[in-house]
């Protein structure tokens, strides 16, 4: 049994819809015929339409179909939209992990490298954290002496949270390292503050780089991980007598530097002092070995003797030899006179560094040479420097080594211009020292001599095994970016 169909008005109102659109189409597909255009009529004589009105016909026939897709699909879209509830519910999140709550704390640290002459004042100033906080924890123990003598490079770390707006609030926390093991933070609460140590363990691990210069030395040597001072003791003091570095080295020369290096949580943090070196220069070598010699460090070679001369050439750089030893007319009395040293001018202020290792036996006023220096070498050796316009920081009496700053060039006493007056004298006897052979420094012997042989041999033998391994079959193109690295117990690899 059927039941009777139910009235247009009891349909739901997508049914309705759609049912008015088909009996519009179907409405308007009746009054078709009536309503064409006289193109649309048909022949009068063949009772036929022309190609022109079917495809007329066929395009309104088309557009009805459209309509009576279309059109109900948007209507039921748009009811339906209507009609879906909409339900707030609330969900329990799971907790947050221990880093996540800690987030903002993390983040609002803000970490300030030490530049040159800047001032904890001056670096407070400028995170806007008042005075009165530094004096507070400058009065905590320890703090003082670590946090007002500050270097360059070194790192203070500021807790910083924001507040509600968005900017900087109160400080937090302040942290520093001491030294290379031990991370100290100062925690601030209200008027206390509560010191919290982090041990950072350290790895010290002797390596031997091995390279060649290259284009540049420097860019080569530190590309390799070897720090600026090591570069400077390999061409200021280990070879800076057998070698010109500006003019004696090719890029395909090669050096070896046995160093230790200490890392912290996998990242190189310093270098030590060189321990030995090897440098090929023109295809010969040069090896230079650091041993302590009665509590000093000192580089040797390989037979013992040390690479640092008695006595330097030249105790001003980049200076110009004005007149040399011997008879001449002074310049400013103009009488035929002995010049008993050399002059070499510089510009008013170039530093005068000692010839040799010394005691400062005179400073002061000295006549025709206006101020001046006067050092006693031993074994009879002495060495005067005049015309100078200031001393430097040394005092009459004390000891001193070769290349201390003992002033700077002037113009006092009988000069024409800046200049510095240098004279070396044996046993109070003037001699050229352009010409002078210079004593040779004294070698190592007997047990210290045992104690060097012992000390370097290893490290020689180290290098020699490196080199072997970087060096051997050397491509066309070589990338000389390969370091031996041992831990302590002397075990060595290569490294690419």
């Amino acid at each position: 049994m059927t039941s009777p169909a139910s009235p247009a008005s009891e349909l739901p109102r997508t049914q309705r819809v759609r049912l008015h659109n088909l009996r519009e189409v179907a409405r308007q597909a009746a009054m078709l015929p009536q309503h064409l255009p006289a193109s649309f009529q048909r022949d009068a004589s063949s009772g036929r339409w022309t190609r022109r009105q079917w495809a007329h016909a066929s395009l309104f026939a088309t557009l009805g179909a459209l309509l009576m897709t279309l059109a109900p699909g948007f209507s039921t879209a748009m009811q339906a939209e209507a009609r879906i509830p909409l339900t707030t519910m609330s969900l329990a999140l799971p907790p947050l992990p221990k880093a996540a709550r800690h987030a903002d704390t993390v983040d609002s640290w803000q970490v300030v490298t030490v530049e040159k002459g800047q001032t904890l004042g001056a670096i407070f100033a400028g995170l806007d954290i008042p005075a009165a906080t530094m004096h507070r924890l400058l009065e905590h123990p320890g703090a003082k002496a670590a946090l007002t003598r500050l270097s360059p490079g070194m790192q203070i770390a500021f807790d910083l949270p924001l507040d509600a707006r968005g900017k900087p609030g109160a400080l937090r926390a302040l942290r520093y390292d001491r030294g290379d093991t031990e991370r100290v933070v100062l925690q601030l609460a209200g008027d206390t503050i509560t010191e919290e140590v982090i041990q950072r363990p350290v790895e010290v691990r002797t390596a031997v780089i091995s390279g060649k210069v290259g284009k540049s030395l420097f860019h080569s040597a530190r590309k390799l991980g070897l720090s600026g001072s090591n570069i400077n003791a390999l061409t200021d003091e280990i070879f800076k007598y057998d070698i010109d570095f500006n003019s004696d080295v090719a890029a395909t020369d090669r050096f070896s530097v046995v160093v230790e290096q200490t890392f912290r949580e996998g990242e190189l943090i310093k270098s030590g002092p060189v321990l030995a070196a090897t440098f090929t220069a023109k295809g010969k070598p040069y090896s230079g070995f650091r041993f302590e010699r009665n509590g000093k460090a000192e580089y040797f070679n390989g037979e013992g003797r040390p690479l640092k001369k008695s006595f330097i050439r030249m105790p001003i750089p980049y200076a110009r030899l004005s007149s040399r030893f011997g008879a001449r007319r002074h310049p400013v009395l103009g009488k035929l006179r002995m010049h008993k040293g050399v002059d070499y001018a510089a510009g008013t202020g170039t530093p005068i560094m000692a010839a040799g290792d010394a005691r400062v036996a005179f400073m002061g006023w000295k006549g025709g040479y206006g101020r001046a220096v006067i050092l006693e070498h031993g074994r009879g050796y002495t060495t005067l420097y005049a015309h100078m316009s200031a001393f430097g920081k040394i005092k009459q009496g004390q000891r001193i080594s070769q290349g201390t700053v003992i002033g700077r060039v002037g113009s006092t006493g009988l000069a024409t211009g800046p200049h510095l007056h240098y004279e070396f004298r044996i046993n109070g006897v003037h001699r050229n020292p352009l010409a002078h052979t210079m004593p040779p420094p004294e070698p190592l012997s007997g047990a210290q001599l045992a104690a060097f042989r012992a000390q370097t041999e290893p490290a020689l033998a180290r290098i020699r095994t490196v080199e072997d391994v970087v060096f051997a079959e050397v491509p066309a193109e070589p990338t000389d970016s390969r370091v031996a690295v041992s831990g302590k117990d002397g075990k060595s690899s290569a490294k690419g």
